[in-house]
């Protein structure tokens, strides 16, 4: 059970009393009368085979309150998207899949490759957009949550909790952010967010001059999470990026649109725990390393914008602020997981802290080599004003893809 403190400038709806599951569904179905609700799963097909989505398929198959369930499917060949059709259909909502590797959806990404706007590398990012672009297409709703699918530990309330703020028509919030413990297996997990975003956030605050935006970021209990909701206007304006800055780019973009009492974060899990990306320390192209790389530059691109001068010194004064404020921070993690019976290996955490601390560095000298550089996805505001009929012609090619496969599954 969370407490009801309330630090930072956004508002934070702690789980205070365990309400029960049946009275938060209850006022979603009501809610839903007045603002449909459209749930976004981006997933890789391989997730399909995992421990984790089989069972979110089977509790969101009990959620009576979305109007729509969209599905965004990376890296299925036609063999692959036949199966998720299989798989997807105990789905009792209406639901509809984005092959994104299908011809259809290709032809459209090639032309809006060519005119510079669409997505330039794929992954997650790239999943999102294609799917807001086909919510927005289907007008089935007025609120939207999107979570990840490799949530071990899944419930449909984390979903009820997560869609409440912004589905609820007495709120004014228009973006919602999820925060949970990350604690499974006796330990404390969620290294990057722990040991490189909020050390970071508390070094940057105590280098460079006072900042709403780090004092916004450093408001976030876990601004890494994958779990998020807004209204469904929101997404208009809405600039994503396509690589692991996805959430912290999300988060500037809702404090560039937003007064900050329009945005918020809820406590969705007790228990949350999903697969875990490797240290990879070795490779500055893969797992936590690569994230920390994307991660920094997401934040150090914003703060230019908003007109903080970055320089080589600068960089080395974070790194060092950075480093040992990071130290003590593994000093507090140890002592909190003492206190509840926990393990917490120093060594491997003083190891990622070297690591981000070498990442910060370098993601500061890419910066500085490349400052013109725009990792957005362009808004789909944007996109509709150079091509007025793309979303139509999205929402017709997901159509003719389920037409043409419909009753051919397996």
């Amino acid at each position: 059970m969370g407490d009801f403190h309330q630090n930072g400038v956004i508002t934070t709806l702690h789980n205070l009393s365990n309400r029960p599951l049946a009275e938060l569904e209850y006022e979603l179905e009501v809610f839903s009368k007045m603002r449909p609700m459209t749930l976004i799963l981006p997933s890789l097909y391989s997730e399909l085979q995992g421990p984790a989505l089989p069972n979110i398929i089977k509790e969101l198959s009990q959620v009576p309150y979305l109007s729509q369930i969209v599905i965004g499917l990376d890296r299925a060949n036609e063999a692959e998207y036949r199966h998720a059709r299989e798989f997807f259909s105990e789905l009792p909502q209406h639901h509809r899949i984005l092959w994104n590797d299908g011809p259809r959806l290709r032809a459209i990404d090639e032309r809006l490759q060519s005119q510079g706007l669409a997505p330039t590398e794929a992954g997650k990012g790239r999943n999102v957009w294609y799917c807001l672009g086909y919510t927005l297409a289907s007008r089935k709703s007025q609120a939207i949550a999107l979570h990840d699918c490799d949530i071990l530990t899944y419930k449909r309330e984390m979903l009820a909790r997560l869609i409440y703020p912004v589905a609820n028509p007495g709120f004014n919030y228009q973006f919602c952010k999820g925060y949970y413990a990350r604690v499974a297996d006796g330990k404390i997990n969620g290294r990057v967010c722990r040991l490189m975003v909020t050390p970071l956030l508390r070094a940057l605050k105590k280098v460079l001059p006072q900042s709403e935006y780090l004092d916004y970021l450093d408001s976030y209990r876990y601004p890494l999470a994958g779990e998020f909701s807004f209204r469904t206007e929101a997404v208009n304006d809405l600039r994503i990026p396509s690589d692991w800055g996805l959430e912290i780019g999300i988060l500037s973009e809702m404090f560039r649109n937003n007064a900050t009492n329009r945005l918020c974060q809820v406590d969705i899990a007790d228990n949350y725990d999903h697969k875990h990306q490797d240290l990879s320390a070795d490779n500055a192209e893969a797992g936590l390393s690569k994230m920390s790389i994307d991660i920094a530059k997401a934040i150090f691109r914003k703060l230019a914008t908003n007109g903080v001068v970055l320089s080589s010194e600068t960089f080395r004064t974070i790194k060092a602020s950075y480093f040992r404020i990071a130290l003590d921070f593994v000093e507090t993690y140890r002592n909190d997981a003492l206190i509840n019976g926990l393990t917490l290996d120093i060594h491997k955490e003083e190891q990622a802290v070297e690591l981000f601390a070498r990442n910060i560095k370098a993601a500061g000298e890419y910066f500085l080599d490349n400052p013109m550089e725009t990792p957005f996805i362009p808004s789909w505001n944007r996109v509709r004003s150079a091509q007025p009929n793309i979303l139509e012609e999205l929402k017709e090619a997901v159509e003719a893809d389920t037409r043409e496969f419909m009753n051919q599954a397996g």
